[in-house]
């Protein structure tokens, strides 16, 4: 089962971005390489059971079993001791990954309140792009019945580009709404 998205890649985004960029090779054109969905639960110091349900949900969004996450120091004040399980956290590739950049820009993003576009400039340099959500109810997956808390979520986009502006034109060709 091959992702609605990877095929509209292989058959319009990379002939047109090859054009674009005036590369000369097919094989230098950016393209997807993960996608990583990183969901902070810093309650779970205190009660596991919030930890066990954003597992649950992260595992209904991604469509893969999250690894959970533990902290590497302690810090007094957010009363945390090293080895603590604070988070969790999912690799995205290939299909699945296609998959869920789809359900994020078709059904996810435009569920969001006041959604305006997402910031242009949240790129590393390096052709990554970072973005993060405030409440993970925007997912048709999650029924809003059935939540306890309100959790953000943190989705980081890595991409074969060479440079920042390579990968914008790669996500603006997956319809990824930037503002301007």
């Amino acid at each position: 089962m091959s992702a609605r998205l990877q095929e509209h890649y292989t058959d319009v985004i990379k002939p047109k971005l090859q054009q674009d960029l005036g590369l000369k090779n097919a094989m230098q054109v950016p393209k997807l390489d993960k996608i990583v969905i990183n969901m902070g639960v810093g309650e779970a110091a205190a009660d596991s059971k919030k930890l066990d349900t954003a597992v649950n949900e992260m595992t209904l969004i991604a469509g893969q079993h999250p690894s959970v996450r533990v902290s590497k120091k302690s810090v007094a004040n957010f009363k945390l001791r090293e080895g603590m399980k604070v988070g969790c956290k999912v690799t995205l590739r290939r299909d699945r990954m296609y998959e869920f950049l789809d359900r994020l820009v078709n059904i996810a993003l435009p569920r969001v309140r006041d959604f305006r576009g997402l910031n242009g400039r949240s790129f590393d340099g390096l052709g990554n792009y970072a973005m993060g959500l405030r409440e993970q109810i925007v997912f048709p997956e999650i029924e809003y019945d059935q939540i306890d808390d309100i959790r953000g979520m943190d989705i980081v986009i890595c991409t074969t580009a060479k440079s920042d502006t390579e990968a914008k034109a790669l996500l603006e060709c997956f319809d990824m709404p930037f503002r301007e």
